[in-house]
């Protein structure tokens, strides 16, 4: 029997208080393996499994071993010090929504989580570089200029990690296999960016007020329109 999709769950609610829910939530794990258990574009079967020790979920076959953790892809950035300067500008329950969409399954992703050469893993670099700040539409960039062999700030990091990118073929196989097509252009030319981009040379951050709310309008959009596309696809998954 399939898991049936709970798109309005958030991962907190069966999380221990301020702990991660992408290290501890037991229903995103099982969402993650049921949603990415699935054909890719070669047609072979991506099955993922939750019971090896230590590890969040693991891929073996002829195809290589990949071992994946989540991550939550779209943050509110309520804590960075130009976000927080706005809060009396900003009611609660705006805020409080925000972050509750944002720990759905349409704001989770799954990554490689193994370091290679003792470098920091994806996860990490889109956190911790000061040109992506986590940003989720972002990252989807720097994967488009990976599959099209154009620098960015993740390059590095992310061609470390190419063996699990050439899964998908191209950048179309992986917006398709990780449902992610309202984030990118029809043609997959192009990402939709939730602020306007002008080059990586700027703050990725929200520079005001009405920035912040642009930026928190179309990232609830996207994810309010990826859980719909994971809702229809575990609804039409064959058993």
């Amino acid at each position: 029997m399939r898991l049936p999709i709970d798109i309005t769950f958030d991962f907190r609610s069966d999380t221990p208080p301020g702990r991660d829910p992408d290290v501890l939530s037991p229903r995103l794990r099982a969402y993650h393996k049921l949603l990415w258990s699935k054909p890719l574009p070669n047609g072979v079967v991506f099955q993922l499994d939750d019971t090896t020790s230590n590890v969040y979920l693991h891929h073996r076959s002829a195809m290589g071993e990949y071992f994946l953790s989540s991550d939550s892809v779209i943050p509110t950035f309520r804590k960075e010090s130009i976000i927080a300067s706005l809060g009396h500008q900003l009611a609660a329950e705006e805020l409080a929504d925000f972050i509750r969409i944002s720990y759905t399954i349409g704001g989770m992703m799954i990554f490689p989580a193994n370091q290679i050469d003792r470098k920091i893993t994806i996860n990490g670099a889109r956190g911790f570089h000061p040109r992506i700040k986590d940003r989720f539409d972002l990252t989807v960039e720097c994967i488009r200029r990976h599959y099209s062999n154009e620098p960015s700030p993740l390059s590095e990091t992310l061609a470390r990690y190419s063996r699990f990118f050439e899964l998908f073929r191209d950048f179309a196989g992986y917006v398709e296999f990780f449902l992610l097509a309202d984030l990118v252009t029809q043609d997959y030319s192009a990402v939709r960016f939730f602020i306007p981009f002008v080059g990586f040379d700027r703050s990725p951050l929200p520079d005001g007020l009405e920035s912040y709310r642009t930026y928190k309008k179309h990232a609830i959009e996207f994810i309010q329109a990826r859980n719909r596309r994971i809702l229809e696809s575990s609804v039409t998954a064959p058993e």
